[in-house]
């Protein structure tokens, strides 16, 4: 915003990653950036099997968006090498993260954040608009996450518990279809995570901590796991 810049870039450390930033300062994500290259790759003809490989992470708003425009909407588990399966078994040549891990296969067989910013580059070339302007083609539904530190962090502990099934049955009724709620054993860090999306942010927020505060009570009562 400083420099009055069309928009900002920024990788992670091995640059197999991308995050940008608008002009007006808001930062577009993974989700984001897929739709931006669906909607583009689909009007010039070269979107294979006219499909979207992404995770079940990625936000509502972009099966939305998949729907709204006829493309299929294929979803993985979290991890860039199910993304990656996905497409090669299906021949598909888009799909990603919402952390900004985005596959152009047409282009390279691997996620690679540099490509991704080239190739978003010149789709704004060629458009001849700002950013914000085709992001906002997709509604970004609210998600929260939180990371839940436990003894032993195996959901199959906490989904003995009937109040934990209770509470993630009133969640989903809550939130209806218009919202989700994912509870997941995280594959890096011993710790639960809880991701509850919807359209309205202050629901989601007190929905998420209620299920955090829940996982915490539950593991505090098994003080013999470790």
């Amino acid at each position: 915003m400083a420099q009055n810049a069309d928009l900002g870039i920024a990788f992670d450390g091995d640059a197999d990653r991308v995050i940008v930033v608008d002009e007006k300062g808001n930062i577009q994500d993974g989700d984001k950036l897929l739709a931006i290259f669906a909607d583009y790759m689909a009007g010039q003809g070269s979107l294979r099997g006219g499909a979207v490989v992404a995770t079940n992470l990625s936000n509502m708003g972009l099966a939305g968006f998949c729907k709204e425009r006829g493309l299929r909407f294929i979803t993985t588990s979290v991890g860039d090498r199910h993304v990656m399966a996905a497409m090669e078994t299906g021949g598909y040549n888009l799909g990603g993260e919402q952390s900004g891990h985005l596959i152009l296969r047409d282009h390279s067989p691997t996620g690679d954040g540099q490509l991704a910013a080239v190739f978003l580059l010149k789709i704004l070339f060629e458009k001849k608009c700002p950013l914000s302007a085709l992001a906002c083609a997709m509604e970004q539904y609210p998600q929260v996450g939180i990371a839940v530190k436990v003894k032993e962090p195996t959901k199959e502990t906490f989904e003995a518990a009937a109040k934990y099934r209770d509470a993630i049955g009133r969640v989903k009724e809550e939130l209806g279809e218009d919202g989700r709620v994912i509870v997941r054993k995280s594959g890096t860090e011993s710790v639960i995570r809880v991701m509850v999306e919807g359209r309205d942010l202050e629901q989601v927020q007190q929905l998420a901590c209620e299920i955090a505060a829940l996982l915490e009570e539950i593991d505090s009562e098994n003080p013999d796991k470790h």
